[in-house]
């Protein structure tokens, strides 16, 4: 069952896919102290039970075996070989490096057409680069499905929108929940799904075999 597109849905439901995309994002981001704590007491794959639960997606009995004895050392290091890799990452997390692929060109960080466009997209939801953070292109999975959190939560009526951004009606086709659908037609669905099952093929620990498995489940 797809949750990522669909009929008009409810507060209630929106909120729950504002969970899922966190989750997501989360889970994509690169590890650190306390998601490597969440996956070895159990949490994060409780956590995404329930949520998937809740979006009406069965998850298999045995998806999430093995990921609470991966330690953050381990994680670490899979992360930088899947998503940042040398000379190339197994797996990119990056929209415009799957879309150069289909566009015939080289990839390139930030200035290519694809990685400019969601950038405007977020600009239009008043969204961008958080001060201090990193400079990274904003087509990462991980900062994409931040987006899509943030426009589900805004839908679902539990944050309001940025105080100097556009209002709701101003949004990418006139609300927070068609803004969510265009992005991902437009963005998500355009890479999501090969980036998924990648990551099924190349991750080498239970945690990222785990996370493709809850990717390719939300999508549908």
């Amino acid at each position: 069952m797809a949750v990522i597109e669909g009929e008009t849905m409810g507060a209630e439901t929106w909120q729950v896919r504002a969970s899922a995309c966190e989750l997501l994002s989360l889970s994509l981001r690169y590890p650190d102290d306390a998601l490597a704590r969440i996956v070895a007491s159990g949490e994060w794959a409780d956590a995404a039970r329930e949520i998937w639960d809740a979006l009406g997606i069965a998850l298999p009995s045995d998806w999430a075996a093995g990921v609470e004895d991966t330690e953050l050392h381990a994680l670490r290091a899979e992360a930088t070989r899947l998503f940042v890799g040398a000379p190339q990452a197994a797996c990119s997390p990056y929209e415009g490096f799957w879309r150069a692929g289909d566009d015939g060109v080289q990839p390139l960080m930030f200035v290519n057409p694809h990685s400019m466009a969601v950038e405007r997209f977020c600009k239009d939801c008043g969204l961008g680069q958080a001060e201090g953070a990193p400079n990274e292109p904003l087509d990462h999975i991980a900062t994409e499905f931040e987006l899509l959190q943030h426009l589900a939560s805004v839908e679902a009526g539990i944050v309001e929108p940025h105080p100097d951004g556009p209002s709701t009606g101003d949004l990418p086709d006139g609300g927070a929940g068609a803004a969510y659908e265009r992005f991902v037609t437009d963005h998500l669905r355009t890479f999501a799904p090969r980036f998924a099952d990648r990551l099924a093929v190349e991750a080498r620990v239970p945690y990222y075999r785990a996370v493709a498995r809850l990717l390719s489940a939300y999508l549908g």
